[in-house]
């Protein structure tokens, strides 16, 4: 998912850089939301391997 949003990020940075302001924020705003998913998950994993860390001790 990571690798999505970064791609997204560098279309919309081309997209940025030759003028197409519309384009650039339509991939920004997908990657933004990528990268918050992402995170979401990450988060929840980090919180469930915490957990089963504790229940093994």
């Amino acid at each position: 998912m990571l690798k999505w949003a970064l791609i997204f990020f560098v279309v919309s940075l081309i997209a940025g850089f030759f003028g197409f302001s519309g384009t650039s924020a339509a991939t920004a705003t997908i990657a933004r939301v990528l990268f918050g998913i992402a995170l979401v998950i990450f988060l929840i994993f980090l919180v469930l391997a915490l957990i089963a860390g504790n229940a093994v001790l």
